[in-house]
């Protein structure tokens, strides 16, 4: 999935540099979730996952990732269900997701609000989604949620379904990255119909944990080995990034204005969106956390100066900071740092005392 700051790509090399520095343990914070990308690393590795994040389209990614164990779903459903004549499956879940693929096209709020047919009205057309796909999202949404209400599914597989839906959205949407802007001409990708891609399960026999709010709320309830925080590093908010996925995955009918069709984002905002109340923010964390290692992975573009990060965390015991080069997300590559193509990449280490 698109998503500016997604660790995924980075995860092996955070995990070594904890494991060069003696940093080992059997649970691990995801303070800032985002697309679950370093829970599912550290839950595959074997440790208990807690993780939280505001933004509801990462609560369920959350649920279906981190807090679903179980890897045989869709036993009943996939019995009650049409075969797609001549394909060959290797699981129910590939079943569900076959038949949501061949649904009846609905015309939606998504279909309405973000596609040039259902947007005409418009001064500026929306063009987040091709007409098409625009009414398959809406079609496959409804179809989820019906089965919810109806109780054809659990809630384990409501939010698998939503993710699949979530992931797969993100390959087809007209966008640079993020959906704080479409694109006046049609990417390629966004011409292709939607197909979805089922996720991977995965069970690690541990009860983990996971959360919709801020997580400086969790401080005094979550005790871990690790906690790990990926805040964002600039006054940009991640939520009018992605208001889009917000509203598929919540499919709220949500009231929203401008060019973009944005939803209200005023409950979501970050406090490390602004360089003063970031370092009380993580003063806060790493004062109150209740962990014996915390992990902040942070950028040298980032609004906090390096100087302040070591200062607040060395209030609390040893900070070592690693750095290594880092692909700039390109919805980043702006500005004076048009020309940069990498950035550093920077790994607090704070060992409490």
């Amino acid at each position: 999935m698109r998503y500016i700051g997604n660790k995924e790509n980075l995860c092996d090399k955070i995990h070594y540099t904890l494991l060069s520095q003696q940093i080992q343990g059997e649970s691990l914070f995801d303070v800032f979730a985002g697309t679950t990308s370093v829970s599912q690393y550290f839950k595959h590795k074997g440790y208990q996952i807690t993780s939280s994040d505001l933004m509801y389209f990462s609560y369920v990614l959350q649920k279906a990732y981190i807090a679903n164990n179980n890897t045989q779903l869709f036993s009943t459903l996939a019995t009650e269900l049409p075969h797609t004549p001549h394909k060959l499956f290797t699981s129910n879940l590939e079943v569900v997701l076959s038949f949501l693929d061949n649904i009846f096209p609905i015309e939606g709020f998504i279909f309405k609000n973000y596609t040039p047919e259902g947007t005409a009205h418009l001064p500026t057309p929306r063009m987040y989604f091709s007409n098409e796909n625009g009414r398959k999202i809406d079609a496959i949404r409804q179809q989820i949620e019906l089965w919810y209400q109806k109780n054809k599914i659990t809630e384990n597989e409501y939010f698998v379904l939503l993710a699949c839906l979530i992931e797969s959205v993100s390959f087809y949407a007209n966008v640079a990255g993020i959906y704080a802007a479409f694109h006046k001409k049609w990417d390629p990708r966004a011409t292709k119909t939607l197909t979805l891609r089922p996720i991977k399960l995965l069970n690690n026999h541990k009860e983990n944990q996971v959360y919709n709010t801020n997580s400086v709320a969790l401080l005094n309830k979550i005790e871990a080995d690790i906690f790990y925080l990926d805040p964002p590093y600039n006054a940009r908010q991640y939520a009018p990034n992605y208001h889009l996925i917000e509203t598929i995955a919540k499919y709220d009918n949500p009231s929203i204005k401008g060019v973009t069709g944005m939803r209200d984002y005023t409950e979501q905002k970050s406090l490390f969106c602004n360089p003063n109340t970031a370092l009380e923010e993580l003063d806060k964390i790493a004062q109150q956390g209740k962990y014996k290692t915390l992990v902040l992975s942070y950028n040298s573009e980032g609004i906090m100066p390096q100087e302040a990060i070591i200062q607040t965390l060395s209030q609390y015991g040893k900070v070592t900071l690693t750095q290594f080069d880092y692909q700039r997300f390109k919805s980043n590559n702006n500005g004076e740092s048009q020309t940069k193509k990498y950035i550093q990449e920077q790994l607090y280490i704070l060992k409490r005392q």
